[in-house]
């Protein structure tokens, strides 16, 4: 959906206020059974109302300062990354790690580092072309995005990857301009 929002220049109020939407709509979901799939995970996590208020934060920061590409990092890299992590971390995972007691497995922690850079390189070759800061910056996003996914618990990762990997694009792009 950032994507598309992106390509269509639909503007900020409505990306934000779908936001606040989906958040509230997750908050209540926990109290009553409004979307039981939202607690299908099996453990107990508000990964789905951080992501709704992920997009929100992301389009009220890139928006206005037309950057939107690097919302779309965020959630992309989030959407991505996460997903196949964990896909292919339960499906193939058999070495696992322990961090500050969550169980994981290098074999999901190597999918999200790879999809991460793999989303990330794809965006940013999009917008900047085939410059050494697109691939050094795909990089950086994909050791922060994994990093933080490892490191957070009861799906605040759904808050801290679409946020650091957008505001480390960001960041890095400042500091490494193209001229």
């Amino acid at each position: 959906m950032i994507l598309l929002a992106w390509w269509l220049d639909i503007p900020a109020s409505v990306g934000i206020g779908a936001s606040v939407v989906a958040s509230i709509v997750t908050l209540l979901s926990y109290i009553f059974p409004l979307l039981p799939g939202i607690n299908s995970v099996g453990r107990q996590s508000l990964g789905t109302f951080f992501y709704a208020v992920s997009v929100g934060i992301l389009v009220a920061w890139f928006w206005h300062i037309q950057q939107p590409q690097y919302a779309a990092i965020g959630m992309m890299v989030m959407a991505w990354g996460d997903g196949l992590a964990a896909l292919v971390g339960q499906r193939f995972g058999k070495h696992k790690y322990k961090l500050l007691g969550a169980q994981k497995s290098w074999e999901g922690s190597l999918t999200m580092a790879l999809a991460s850079y793999l989303v990330c390189s794809l965006i940013l070759l999009g917008v900047l072309g085939n410059v050494w800061q697109t691939w050094l910056v795909s990089l950086a996003v994909a050791f922060v995005a994994t990093s933080l996914e490892a490191f957070s618990l009861l799906g605040v990762d759904n808050l801290t990857v679409p946020l650091g990997s957008a505001a480390i694009a960001f960041a890095l792009i400042q500091f490494w301009p193209l001229h």
